[in-house]
Protein backbone atom coordinates (compact mmCIF):
# COMPACT_ATOMS: atom_id res chain seq x y z
CA UNK A 1 0.00 0.00 0.00
CA UNK A 2 1.48 2.94 -0.92
CA UNK A 3 1.46 6.72 0.95
CA UNK A 4 -1.57 7.93 -1.04
CA UNK A 5 -4.02 5.07 -0.67
CA UNK A 6 -2.91 4.61 3.01
CA UNK A 7 -3.99 8.36 3.74
CA UNK A 8 -7.00 7.95 1.24
CA UNK A 9 -7.87 4.79 3.71
CA UNK A 10 -7.76 6.80 7.01
CA UNK A 11 -9.34 9.44 5.56
CA UNK A 12 -12.34 7.11 4.53
CA UNK A 13 -12.54 5.65 8.55
CA UNK A 14 -12.85 9.34 9.61
CA UNK A 15 -15.71 10.57 7.16
CA UNK A 16 -17.09 7.39 8.16
CA UNK A 17 -16.74 8.10 11.85
CA UNK A 18 -17.59 11.52 11.60
CA UNK A 19 -20.83 11.36 9.14
CA UNK A 20 -22.29 8.87 10.69
CA UNK A 21 -21.91 10.79 14.59
CA UNK A 22 -22.83 13.56 13.68
CA UNK A 23 -26.43 11.66 11.41
CA UNK A 24 -26.85 9.75 13.98
CA UNK A 25 -30.01 11.96 15.25
CA UNK A 26 -31.27 12.90 12.43
CA UNK A 27 -31.53 9.13 11.01
CA UNK A 28 -32.96 8.24 15.21
CA UNK A 29 -35.64 10.91 14.45
CA UNK A 30 -36.67 10.81 10.72
CA UNK A 31 -35.87 7.00 9.50
CA UNK A 32 -33.51 8.30 6.78
CA UNK A 33 -31.77 5.04 5.16
CA UNK A 34 -28.02 5.72 6.96
CA UNK A 35 -27.04 3.15 3.80
CA UNK A 36 -28.21 5.62 1.05
CA UNK A 37 -26.14 7.98 2.70
CA UNK A 38 -23.10 6.26 3.12
CA UNK A 39 -23.35 4.80 -0.83
CA UNK A 40 -23.71 8.28 -1.80
CA UNK A 41 -20.16 9.11 0.30
CA UNK A 42 -18.42 6.58 -1.47
CA UNK A 43 -19.29 7.86 -5.33
CA UNK A 44 -18.12 11.11 -4.38
CA UNK A 45 -14.80 9.00 -3.16
CA UNK A 46 -14.46 6.41 -6.12
CA UNK A 47 -13.78 6.94 -9.77
CA UNK A 48 -16.63 9.13 -10.48
CA UNK A 49 -16.15 11.55 -7.95
CA UNK A 50 -12.93 12.02 -6.03
CA UNK A 51 -11.05 8.75 -7.41
CA UNK A 52 -9.27 8.52 -3.81
CA UNK A 53 -10.73 5.21 -3.58
CA UNK A 54 -10.48 2.37 -6.19
CA UNK A 55 -12.12 -1.00 -5.52
CA UNK A 56 -13.06 -3.83 -7.91
CA UNK A 57 -14.12 -7.75 -7.59
CA UNK A 58 -10.18 -8.14 -7.82
CA UNK A 59 -9.12 -6.27 -5.18
CA UNK A 60 -7.81 -7.85 -2.16
CA UNK A 61 -9.07 -5.18 0.38
CA UNK A 62 -12.43 -6.39 -0.71
CA UNK A 63 -12.05 -10.04 0.55
CA UNK A 64 -10.61 -8.85 3.93
CA UNK A 65 -13.59 -6.10 4.18
CA UNK A 66 -16.34 -8.85 2.60
CA UNK A 67 -15.14 -11.36 5.62
CA UNK A 68 -15.13 -8.90 8.38
CA UNK A 69 -18.13 -7.56 7.66
CA UNK A 70 -20.05 -10.76 7.25
CA UNK A 71 -18.17 -12.00 10.81
CA UNK A 72 -19.81 -9.01 12.40
CA UNK A 73 -23.18 -9.36 10.37
CA UNK A 74 -23.35 -12.70 12.02
CA UNK A 75 -21.66 -12.39 15.78
CA UNK A 76 -23.83 -8.93 16.53
CA UNK A 77 -27.09 -10.86 15.42
CA UNK A 78 -26.44 -13.79 17.67
CA UNK A 79 -25.00 -11.84 20.28
CA UNK A 80 -28.60 -9.57 20.65
CA UNK A 81 -30.87 -12.47 20.46
CA UNK A 82 -32.43 -12.64 23.92
CA UNK A 83 -32.76 -15.96 24.52
CA UNK A 84 -35.58 -15.69 27.28
CA UNK A 85 -37.86 -13.69 24.47
CA UNK A 86 -37.20 -16.33 22.09
CA UNK A 87 -38.22 -19.02 24.19
CA UNK A 88 -41.65 -17.08 25.28
CA UNK A 89 -42.31 -16.62 21.42
CA UNK A 90 -41.37 -19.96 19.93
CA UNK A 91 -43.97 -19.86 17.77
CA UNK A 92 -43.09 -16.46 16.34
CA UNK A 93 -39.45 -17.85 16.06
CA UNK A 94 -40.05 -21.06 14.30
CA UNK A 95 -42.63 -19.21 11.75
CA UNK A 96 -40.51 -16.76 10.68
CA UNK A 97 -37.09 -18.21 10.67
CA UNK A 98 -38.38 -21.69 9.20
CA UNK A 99 -41.22 -21.51 6.57
CA UNK A 100 -40.67 -17.36 6.85
CA UNK A 101 -37.59 -17.69 5.46
CA UNK A 102 -36.91 -20.62 3.18
CA UNK A 103 -39.94 -20.45 1.40
CA UNK A 104 -39.00 -16.61 0.15
CA UNK A 105 -35.71 -17.95 -0.58
CA UNK A 106 -37.48 -21.09 -3.01
CA UNK A 107 -39.68 -18.89 -4.17
CA UNK A 108 -36.81 -16.41 -5.36
CA UNK A 109 -34.82 -19.34 -6.72
CA UNK A 110 -37.80 -20.36 -8.65
CA UNK A 111 -38.00 -17.23 -10.64
CA UNK A 112 -34.01 -17.05 -10.54
CA UNK A 113 -34.10 -20.75 -12.62
CA UNK A 114 -37.23 -19.29 -14.76
CA UNK A 115 -36.71 -15.64 -16.07
CA UNK A 116 -32.91 -15.77 -15.74
CA UNK A 117 -32.20 -19.10 -17.41
CA UNK A 118 -29.79 -19.95 -14.32
CA UNK A 119 -28.56 -23.65 -13.47
CA UNK A 120 -30.92 -25.07 -10.60
CA UNK A 121 -27.41 -24.18 -8.22
CA UNK A 122 -27.09 -20.88 -9.27
CA UNK A 123 -30.90 -20.06 -8.73
CA UNK A 124 -30.53 -21.58 -5.43
CA UNK A 125 -27.76 -19.59 -4.11
CA UNK A 126 -29.14 -16.36 -5.41
CA UNK A 127 -32.29 -17.21 -3.84
CA UNK A 128 -30.53 -17.58 -0.61
CA UNK A 129 -28.23 -14.76 -0.64
CA UNK A 130 -31.11 -12.54 -1.48
CA UNK A 131 -34.21 -14.05 1.48
CA UNK A 132 -31.65 -12.05 4.17
CA UNK A 133 -33.14 -9.36 5.30
CA UNK A 134 -30.79 -6.62 6.45
CA UNK A 135 -30.23 -5.54 9.95
CA UNK A 136 -28.42 -2.51 9.61
CA UNK A 137 -31.40 -1.11 7.13
CA UNK A 138 -34.06 -2.32 9.73
CA UNK A 139 -32.34 -0.70 13.32
CA UNK A 140 -34.32 2.62 12.87
CA UNK A 141 -37.44 0.59 12.57
CA UNK A 142 -36.89 -1.77 15.56
CA UNK A 143 -35.78 0.92 18.47
CA UNK A 144 -38.58 3.05 17.11
CA UNK A 145 -41.27 3.02 20.16
CA UNK A 146 -44.39 3.09 17.84
CA UNK A 147 -43.54 -0.48 16.60
CA UNK A 148 -45.57 -3.23 18.06
CA UNK A 149 -43.29 -5.18 20.83
CA UNK A 150 -44.53 -8.54 18.51
CA UNK A 151 -43.16 -7.24 15.12
CA UNK A 152 -40.13 -5.96 16.43
CA UNK A 153 -39.46 -9.21 18.01
CA UNK A 154 -40.02 -10.82 14.65
CA UNK A 155 -37.74 -8.35 12.70
CA UNK A 156 -35.13 -8.80 15.22
CA UNK A 157 -35.47 -12.43 15.22
CA UNK A 158 -35.40 -12.43 10.72
CA UNK A 159 -32.79 -9.94 10.58
CA UNK A 160 -30.80 -11.82 13.31
CA UNK A 161 -31.16 -15.63 12.70
CA UNK A 162 -31.96 -15.89 8.54
CA UNK A 163 -28.16 -15.81 7.68
CA UNK A 164 -27.01 -18.38 10.23
CA UNK A 165 -30.04 -20.64 7.96
CA UNK A 166 -28.75 -19.55 4.54
CA UNK A 167 -25.47 -19.37 4.48
CA UNK A 168 -25.35 -23.16 4.35
CA UNK A 169 -27.08 -22.97 1.55
CA UNK A 170 -24.86 -20.93 0.12
CA UNK A 171 -21.44 -22.66 0.83
CA UNK A 172 -23.23 -26.44 -0.31
CA UNK A 173 -24.63 -24.38 -3.45
CA UNK A 174 -20.90 -23.08 -4.29
CA UNK A 175 -19.83 -26.46 -4.14
CA UNK A 176 -21.92 -27.58 -7.33
CA UNK A 177 -20.96 -24.69 -9.42
CA UNK A 178 -16.90 -24.63 -8.56
CA UNK A 179 -14.83 -24.84 -12.09
CA UNK A 180 -14.12 -28.95 -10.89
CA UNK A 181 -17.34 -30.57 -9.20
CA UNK A 182 -16.77 -31.74 -5.85
CA UNK A 183 -17.32 -35.49 -5.45
CA UNK A 184 -19.61 -36.64 -2.45
CA UNK A 185 -16.91 -36.94 -0.03
CA UNK A 186 -15.96 -32.82 -0.73
CA UNK A 187 -19.28 -32.23 -0.50
CA UNK A 188 -19.18 -34.56 2.84
CA UNK A 189 -16.51 -32.82 4.40
CA UNK A 190 -17.66 -29.07 3.63
CA UNK A 191 -21.27 -30.07 5.28
CA UNK A 192 -19.28 -31.79 8.45
CA UNK A 193 -17.28 -28.23 8.66
CA UNK A 194 -20.23 -26.07 8.66
CA UNK A 195 -22.52 -28.19 10.77
CA UNK A 196 -20.63 -29.69 13.36
CA UNK A 197 -17.09 -28.59 13.49
CA UNK A 198 -17.49 -24.77 13.42
CA UNK A 199 -20.62 -24.58 15.28
CA UNK A 200 -18.92 -26.63 18.05
CA UNK A 201 -15.77 -24.77 17.95
CA UNK A 202 -17.42 -21.45 18.28
CA UNK A 203 -19.36 -22.88 20.95
CA UNK A 204 -16.32 -23.66 22.55
CA UNK A 205 -14.82 -20.78 22.08
CA UNK A 206 -17.61 -18.75 23.77
CA UNK A 207 -17.44 -21.01 26.86
CA UNK A 208 -14.03 -20.24 27.78
CA UNK A 209 -14.13 -16.96 27.25
CA UNK A 210 -16.70 -16.63 29.46
CA UNK A 211 -15.20 -18.67 31.99
CA UNK A 212 -12.46 -16.94 31.52
CA UNK A 213 -13.82 -13.07 31.58
CA UNK A 214 -15.47 -14.19 34.98
CA UNK A 215 -12.88 -15.39 36.92
CA UNK A 216 -11.10 -12.32 35.61
CA UNK A 217 -13.88 -10.43 36.76
CA UNK A 218 -14.25 -11.91 40.18
CA UNK A 219 -10.32 -11.15 41.38
CA UNK A 220 -9.58 -7.72 39.61
CA UNK A 221 -12.80 -6.39 38.20
CA UNK A 222 -12.94 -5.67 33.92
CA UNK A 223 -13.99 -1.89 32.55
CA UNK A 224 -17.29 -1.95 31.04
CA UNK A 225 -15.73 -0.94 27.84
CA UNK A 226 -13.38 -3.13 27.72
CA UNK A 227 -15.60 -5.67 27.76
CA UNK A 228 -17.27 -5.27 24.66
CA UNK A 229 -13.80 -5.39 22.99
CA UNK A 230 -13.79 -8.31 24.68
CA UNK A 231 -16.70 -9.91 23.00
CA UNK A 232 -15.62 -8.52 19.05
CA UNK A 233 -11.88 -10.36 20.30
CA UNK A 234 -14.04 -13.82 21.03
CA UNK A 235 -15.85 -13.43 17.37
CA UNK A 236 -13.22 -13.28 15.83
CA UNK A 237 -10.76 -15.53 17.67
CA UNK A 238 -13.97 -18.03 17.17
CA UNK A 239 -13.94 -17.31 13.26
CA UNK A 240 -9.96 -17.68 13.07
CA UNK A 241 -9.74 -20.56 15.45
CA UNK A 242 -12.80 -22.63 13.05
CA UNK A 243 -10.84 -21.99 9.68
CA UNK A 244 -7.97 -23.06 10.70
CA UNK A 245 -9.27 -26.32 11.40
CA UNK A 246 -11.50 -26.61 8.18
CA UNK A 247 -14.24 -25.77 9.58
CA UNK A 248 -16.90 -22.64 8.90
CA UNK A 249 -15.98 -19.49 10.54
CA UNK A 250 -18.58 -17.79 9.66
CA UNK A 251 -21.12 -20.44 11.62
CA UNK A 252 -18.42 -20.66 14.49
CA UNK A 253 -18.60 -16.62 15.33
CA UNK A 254 -22.42 -16.72 15.22
CA UNK A 255 -22.19 -19.65 17.74
CA UNK A 256 -19.91 -17.72 19.97
CA UNK A 257 -21.97 -15.10 20.27
CA UNK A 258 -25.15 -17.10 20.57
CA UNK A 259 -23.56 -18.93 23.83
CA UNK A 260 -22.34 -15.34 24.67
CA UNK A 261 -25.87 -14.32 24.69
CA UNK A 262 -27.40 -17.35 26.49
CA UNK A 263 -24.88 -17.26 29.11
CA UNK A 264 -23.55 -13.90 30.17
CA UNK A 265 -26.33 -11.22 30.12
CA UNK A 266 -23.92 -8.60 31.73
CA UNK A 267 -21.09 -8.95 28.54
CA UNK A 268 -23.87 -9.04 26.10
CA UNK A 269 -25.05 -5.37 27.40
CA UNK A 270 -21.66 -4.33 27.44
CA UNK A 271 -21.52 -5.21 23.82
CA UNK A 272 -24.54 -3.62 22.77
CA UNK A 273 -23.64 -0.48 24.72
CA UNK A 274 -20.41 0.42 23.49
CA UNK A 275 -19.09 -2.60 20.70
CA UNK A 276 -22.25 -2.53 18.70
CA UNK A 277 -21.39 1.24 17.53
CA UNK A 278 -18.21 -0.33 16.77
CA UNK A 279 -19.22 -2.85 14.41
CA UNK A 280 -22.15 -0.43 12.58
CA UNK A 281 -19.46 1.65 11.99
CA UNK A 282 -17.07 -0.83 10.34
CA UNK A 283 -21.03 -1.95 8.30
CA UNK A 284 -21.00 1.40 7.44
CA UNK A 285 -17.96 1.80 5.84
CA UNK A 286 -18.30 -1.64 4.40
CA UNK A 287 -21.02 0.38 2.41
CA UNK A 288 -19.05 2.97 1.39
CA UNK A 289 -16.47 0.49 -0.01
CA UNK A 290 -19.52 -1.13 -2.21
CA UNK A 291 -20.78 2.64 -3.04
CA UNK A 292 -17.54 3.48 -4.45
CA UNK A 293 -18.18 1.62 -7.91
CA UNK A 294 -19.12 -1.84 -7.31
CA UNK A 295 -22.96 -1.61 -5.93
CA UNK A 296 -23.64 0.23 -9.05
CA UNK A 297 -22.42 -2.52 -11.62
CA UNK A 298 -26.17 -3.88 -11.22
CA UNK A 299 -28.19 -0.60 -12.32
CA UNK A 300 -27.53 -1.69 -16.71
CA UNK A 301 -29.50 -4.32 -15.70
CA UNK A 302 -32.46 -2.33 -15.12
CA UNK A 303 -32.85 -2.41 -19.18
CA UNK A 304 -32.99 -5.91 -19.12
CA UNK A 305 -36.78 -6.81 -18.28
CA UNK A 306 -36.11 -10.48 -17.00
CA UNK A 307 -34.23 -9.04 -14.72
CA UNK A 308 -36.11 -6.66 -13.27
CA UNK A 309 -39.30 -8.73 -13.31
CA UNK A 310 -37.09 -10.75 -11.72
CA UNK A 311 -36.13 -8.16 -9.01
CA UNK A 312 -39.78 -7.30 -8.46
CA UNK A 313 -40.60 -10.58 -7.35
CA UNK A 314 -37.20 -11.01 -5.65
CA UNK A 315 -38.87 -7.98 -3.08
CA UNK A 316 -42.09 -8.64 -3.20
CA UNK A 317 -42.75 -12.76 -2.80
CA UNK A 318 -41.41 -12.84 1.05
CA UNK A 319 -44.56 -10.23 1.66
CA UNK A 320 -46.76 -12.57 -0.38
CA UNK A 321 -45.25 -15.60 1.55
CA UNK A 322 -44.92 -13.72 5.30
CA UNK A 323 -48.87 -12.44 5.06
CA UNK A 324 -50.23 -16.00 5.44
CA UNK A 325 -47.45 -17.46 7.74
CA UNK A 326 -47.61 -14.81 10.25
CA UNK A 327 -51.62 -15.21 10.50
CA UNK A 328 -50.66 -18.75 12.27
CA UNK A 329 -48.62 -16.49 14.72
CA UNK A 330 -52.28 -15.03 16.30
CA UNK A 331 -50.37 -11.30 15.59
CA UNK A 332 -52.82 -8.95 14.79
CA UNK A 333 -52.71 -7.36 11.41
CA UNK A 334 -50.62 -4.21 12.06
CA UNK A 335 -47.95 -6.34 13.05
CA UNK A 336 -48.28 -8.53 10.11
CA UNK A 337 -48.23 -5.79 7.87
CA UNK A 338 -45.34 -3.91 9.24
CA UNK A 339 -43.44 -7.10 9.12
CA UNK A 340 -44.41 -8.25 6.05
CA UNK A 341 -43.52 -4.74 3.77
CA UNK A 342 -39.99 -3.97 5.45
CA UNK A 343 -38.09 -6.60 4.53
CA UNK A 344 -35.05 -4.76 3.21
CA UNK A 345 -31.97 -6.68 1.42
CA UNK A 346 -28.40 -5.05 1.76
CA UNK A 347 -25.27 -5.90 3.24
CA UNK A 348 -25.57 -9.38 4.21
CA UNK A 349 -27.30 -10.26 0.75
CA UNK A 350 -23.82 -8.69 -0.49
CA UNK A 351 -22.02 -10.61 1.99
CA UNK A 352 -23.25 -13.72 1.11
CA UNK A 353 -23.35 -13.31 -3.02
CA UNK A 354 -19.61 -12.24 -2.62
CA UNK A 355 -18.51 -15.73 -0.99
CA UNK A 356 -18.44 -17.79 -4.62
CA UNK A 357 -16.95 -14.83 -6.39
CA UNK A 358 -13.78 -15.11 -3.64
CA UNK A 359 -14.43 -18.91 -4.72
CA UNK A 360 -13.50 -18.25 -8.36
CA UNK A 361 -17.25 -20.07 -8.97
CA UNK A 362 -17.75 -19.15 -13.08
CA UNK A 363 -20.31 -16.88 -13.49
CA UNK A 364 -20.39 -15.65 -9.67
CA UNK A 365 -19.72 -11.95 -10.90
CA UNK A 366 -23.30 -12.30 -12.85
CA UNK A 367 -25.05 -12.88 -9.84
CA UNK A 368 -23.48 -10.09 -7.92
CA UNK A 369 -24.28 -7.63 -10.44
CA UNK A 370 -27.76 -9.02 -10.00
CA UNK A 371 -28.05 -8.94 -6.44
CA UNK A 372 -26.56 -5.06 -6.44
CA UNK A 373 -29.62 -4.03 -8.37
CA UNK A 374 -31.92 -6.32 -5.83
CA UNK A 375 -29.97 -4.01 -3.28
CA UNK A 376 -30.51 -0.65 -4.82
CA UNK A 377 -34.15 -1.05 -5.15
CA UNK A 378 -34.45 -2.07 -1.64
CA UNK A 379 -32.51 0.62 -0.59
CA UNK A 380 -35.20 3.27 -1.84
CA UNK A 381 -38.26 1.20 -1.77
CA UNK A 382 -37.39 -0.30 1.75
CA UNK A 383 -35.10 2.62 3.20
CA UNK A 384 -38.22 4.93 1.77
CA UNK A 385 -41.12 3.18 2.92
CA UNK A 386 -39.35 3.08 6.72
CA UNK A 387 -38.47 6.64 6.61
CA UNK A 388 -41.99 7.52 5.17
CA UNK A 389 -43.85 5.48 8.28
CA UNK A 390 -41.63 6.73 10.38
CA UNK A 391 -42.14 10.44 9.97
CA UNK A 392 -46.03 9.88 9.99
CA UNK A 393 -46.31 8.33 13.22
CA UNK A 394 -43.79 10.61 14.78
CA UNK A 395 -46.27 13.58 13.28
CA UNK A 396 -48.99 11.95 14.97
CA UNK A 397 -47.38 11.24 18.48
CA UNK A 398 -47.12 15.02 18.48
CA UNK A 399 -50.23 16.07 17.24
CA UNK A 400 -52.32 15.52 19.95
CA UNK A 401 -50.00 16.92 22.51
CA UNK A 402 -49.73 20.26 20.40
CA UNK A 403 -53.50 21.59 21.38
CA UNK A 404 -52.81 20.73 24.87
CA UNK A 405 -50.26 23.64 26.40
CA UNK A 406 -47.88 22.34 28.89
CA UNK A 407 -46.76 24.27 31.92
CA UNK A 408 -43.63 26.50 31.51
CA UNK A 409 -42.38 25.23 34.93
CA UNK A 410 -44.11 21.29 35.80
CA UNK A 411 -44.32 20.69 38.93
CA UNK A 412 -42.16 18.23 40.56
CA UNK A 413 -42.17 14.67 41.09
CA UNK A 414 -43.29 13.46 44.19
CA UNK A 415 -40.23 12.12 45.87
CA UNK A 416 -39.34 8.23 45.42
CA UNK A 417 -39.08 6.14 48.50
CA UNK A 418 -35.54 4.24 49.27
CA UNK A 419 -34.74 0.90 47.81
CA UNK A 420 -36.09 -1.47 50.91
CA UNK A 421 -34.13 -4.78 49.38
CA UNK A 422 -31.71 -5.99 51.40
CA UNK A 423 -29.36 -6.33 48.69
CA UNK A 424 -29.63 -2.86 47.05
CA UNK A 425 -26.18 -2.24 45.77
CA UNK A 426 -24.51 1.14 44.91
CA UNK A 427 -26.08 3.11 42.46
CA UNK A 428 -24.77 5.39 39.85
CA UNK A 429 -25.98 9.16 39.91
CA UNK A 430 -25.83 12.01 37.50
CA UNK A 431 -27.54 15.21 37.73
CA UNK A 432 -28.97 17.25 34.67
CA UNK A 433 -26.95 14.47 32.29
CA UNK A 434 -23.84 16.46 33.02
CA UNK A 435 -21.84 14.98 35.65
CA UNK A 436 -21.12 11.36 37.13
CA UNK A 437 -20.94 10.31 40.50
CA UNK A 438 -21.04 6.99 42.62
CA UNK A 439 -23.68 7.48 45.27
CA UNK A 440 -23.55 5.23 48.80
CA UNK A 441 -26.99 4.27 50.24
CA UNK A 442 -26.40 6.38 53.81
CA UNK A 443 -25.79 9.25 51.28
CA UNK A 444 -29.02 8.20 49.80
CA UNK A 445 -31.23 8.20 52.24
CA UNK A 446 -29.32 11.39 54.31
CA UNK A 447 -30.95 13.47 51.03
CA UNK A 448 -33.85 12.43 51.63
CA UNK A 449 -34.00 12.74 55.28
CA UNK A 450 -33.13 16.32 54.83
CA UNK A 451 -36.16 17.10 52.15
CA UNK A 452 -34.29 17.05 49.09
CA UNK A 453 -35.90 15.99 45.92
CA UNK A 454 -34.60 12.25 44.81
CA UNK A 455 -35.35 10.33 42.02
CA UNK A 456 -34.56 6.98 41.87
CA UNK A 457 -34.77 5.33 38.20
CA UNK A 458 -33.66 1.85 37.10
CA UNK A 459 -32.38 1.97 34.15
CA UNK A 460 -31.06 -1.74 33.52
CA UNK A 461 -31.92 -3.16 29.82
CA UNK A 462 -34.57 -5.06 29.41
CA UNK A 463 -32.45 -8.51 29.43
CA UNK A 464 -31.16 -7.53 32.62
CA UNK A 465 -34.48 -6.62 34.75
CA UNK A 466 -36.34 -9.36 33.44
CA UNK A 467 -33.92 -11.75 34.39
CA UNK A 468 -32.97 -10.40 37.94
CA UNK A 469 -35.02 -10.67 40.74
CA UNK A 470 -33.84 -7.93 42.71
CA UNK A 471 -35.62 -4.83 41.62
CA UNK A 472 -35.50 -1.59 43.90
CA UNK A 473 -38.63 -0.81 45.74
CA UNK A 474 -40.42 2.56 44.15
CA UNK A 475 -37.87 3.10 41.70
CA UNK A 476 -39.07 4.41 38.17
CA UNK A 477 -38.77 1.97 35.04
CA UNK A 478 -36.55 4.36 32.75
CA UNK A 479 -35.37 1.35 29.86
CA UNK A 480 -31.85 3.46 28.24
CA UNK A 481 -33.14 2.97 25.12
CA UNK A 482 -36.18 5.25 25.56
CA UNK A 483 -35.15 6.89 29.00
CA UNK A 484 -35.17 10.35 27.33
CA UNK A 485 -38.62 10.09 26.04
CA UNK A 486 -40.15 8.74 28.89
CA UNK A 487 -38.48 11.13 31.54
CA UNK A 488 -40.29 13.52 29.59
CA UNK A 489 -43.20 12.31 29.73
CA UNK A 490 -43.28 12.10 33.72
CA UNK A 491 -42.02 15.04 33.67
CA UNK A 492 -39.51 14.92 36.53
CA UNK A 493 -38.65 17.45 38.25
CA UNK A 494 -35.01 18.93 36.42
CA UNK A 495 -33.72 19.71 39.92
CA UNK A 496 -34.20 16.77 42.02
CA UNK A 497 -30.71 14.42 42.39
CA UNK A 498 -31.31 11.45 39.95
CA UNK A 499 -29.72 8.11 41.06
CA UNK A 500 -29.55 5.60 38.40
CA UNK A 501 -29.68 1.79 39.49
CA UNK A 502 -28.43 0.08 36.97
CA UNK A 503 -26.47 -3.76 38.65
Amino acid sequence: MNHETFIAAVALIGIVIVVSSLLSGAVERTGLPQVAIFLLVGVVLGPAGLDLIRINLDSPALEVIATLGLVLVLFSDAIGIDTGEVRQQRRLAALVLGPGTLLPAALTAAAAWWLLDLSPAAAILLGAALASTDPVLLRTLIRHQNVPASAKLALRLESGMNDVILLPIVVLAMLTLGAEAATPGEIGRHAVGLFLLGPALGVGAGWVAITLLDQIRRRVGVRRDYESLYALGVAFTAYAAAEAAGGSGFLAAFAAGLVIAALDVELCDCFLDYGEASAEMFLLLTFVAFGTGLIWTGLPLVTDWRVLVFALIALGGRTAVLLPVLHRAGLDARSRWLIGLFGPRGLSSLLLVLLPVFAGVPGADHLFAITCLVVLLSVVVHGGGIAIYLRRHAAASVAPSASVAAPVNPAPAPPVQAPVTQSAPSSDGAVDGAVSERITIDEFRELQRVGAPVIVADVRTERSYRDDGTIAAGALRLPPDDAVRLAREKRLDQNATLVLYCA
